[in-house]
């Protein structure tokens, strides 16, 4: 998933910055001075330790969540005409990698206080689709909204029930967790993966960057093979003791690498991502506290059992009127603010292609026209934090007044 400001100007409060600082730069200057700038030594131990920090088993580093959706789907078996399972309510990149595959993205609708998959909704579907014959239905692919992670264990009881596999869309969830449970810890009888995402807006950066976590040893090998040109072994191997130039392509893979120079950003945003994850909780306590004075606002409803990553802090309002309000107000104000998301099935080629309707949706397309994303990163001032308050604040007390 992306994110894009709708300000971007030099004296605004941008909607979202990158946390880099000087240990950063110096990994990055040491991988630079190593003259192994490619996926190598520093790309596999970005992966152990994120394997480790999540309690995963295996690791595939890539360039991107939408490349670790895409080889996660292909790995678990996605074929052409197989059914997938997912909320319309996400980023393009969730959708697109279905078709990449000429598998069919089967949406079911949000639920209205963590804006994730309706997992009731999902199991009436299933059952739906079973008695029907609709198809082959394949994989269950949630996404953690914001940060909020779905129910994993209703998920995997679903999956385990259908003979499912199940990717999960977690480009917004490191480090989350539900009930104590860190997203990307998958049970061992469960096919699949869990996809992350290290973009330069997210909780870590590597610049552009994502990781594949799975349990399995098989769905990693796949994925690491088809991840770089579906080659038998890592280009950098031929150099280290006994290595050799021979190699074989088991299959036609994609070019999907993550850099060394990556890696090294990541391998230090790595070791500080709690810290950053508790500055993004204060930000949203202030905000939650702030907030709370004006009846037409709407704060995030986190669940009780979870521990949000804080990647989006949505605020909502009364109607889609109220939302433009707002958004305009703030850009007049130079706050940076987004909306997650557009739903998939308001965009032409999902319209034009399965026919939706705004009203197949109801809550996802509702949801949508009352979102407004506020400014939430670890590396802002509290006169920033305080400038969005006041902003928002002056917009509220017109209607609270």
């Amino acid at each position: 998933m992306s994110d894009d400001s709708l300000v971007d100007v030099a004296d605004a409060v941008p909607f979202a910055l990158p946390d880099i600082g000087e240990r950063e730069i110096a990994e990055v200057v040491q991988t630079l001075r190593s003259n192994w700038l490619t996926t190598g030594p520093k790309a596999r131990l970005f992966e152990e330790r994120f394997a480790q920090a999540v309690n995963g088993r295996h690791a595939v580093a890539v360039n991107s969540c939408t490349a670790a959706m895409h080889l996660a789907l292909e790995a678990v078996g996605v074929r052409a005409g197989d059914l997938v399972y997912l909320s319309p309510y996400t980023f393009a990149a969730t959708a697109e990698v279905v078709r990449y595959l000429g598998a069919t993205p089967v949406f079911v609708d949000i639920e209205p206080d963590t804006l994730n998959i309706d997992l009731g909704l999902l199991a009436d579907r299933l059952e739906n689709d079973r008695l029907r014959g609709s198809g082959t239905s394949r994989v269950i692919m949630p996404v953690h909204i914001s940060g909020v992670p779905v129910d994993m264990e209703r998920v995997w009881n679903l999956a385990r029930q259908y003979d499912l596999a199940v990717v999960e869309d977690a480009a917004h969830a490191f480090p989350a967790s539900r009930r104590g449970q860190l997203v990307g810890t998958m049970p061992e009888d469960v096919t699949g993966a869990v996809c992350y995402s290290f973009y330069a807006t997210k909780t870590i950066t590597t610049a552009e960057g994502g990781m594949l976590v799975t349990p399995d040893a098989e769905v990693a090998e796949r994925a690491r093979s088809m991840s770089l040109h579906g080659l038998s072994r890592v280009a950098w191997s031929r150099y280290s003791a006994g290595g050799t130039w021979r190699y074989d392509i088991a299959a036609p893979g994609y070019k999907y690498n993550l850099t060394d120079m990556a890696a090294a950003l990541g391998l230090v945003q790595l070791e500080r991502a709690s810290e950053m994850k508790e500055k993004r909780e204060l930000i949203a306590a202030r905000y939650d506290k702030e907030f709370a004075a004006f009846q037409h606002l709407e704060t995030p409803r986190v669940p009780s059992d979870v521990s949000s990553a804080w990647h989006l802090y949505v605020l909502r309002v009364e109607n889609e009127q109220a939302r433009d309000s707002l958004v305009s107000h703030l850009q007049r104000e130079r706050i940076g603010c987004s909306v997650h998301f557009i739903p998939l099935h308001l965009h032409s080629y999902y319209r034009d292609t399965y026919g939706y309707l705004p009203e197949d949706y109801p809550v996802a397309t509702r949801e949508f026209g009352r979102a407004v994303s506020l400014p939430i990163f670890s590396a802002m001032s509290e006169a920033q934090v305080s400038r969005v308050i006041d902003a928002v604040s002056s917009w509220a007390g017109r209607f609270d007044g």
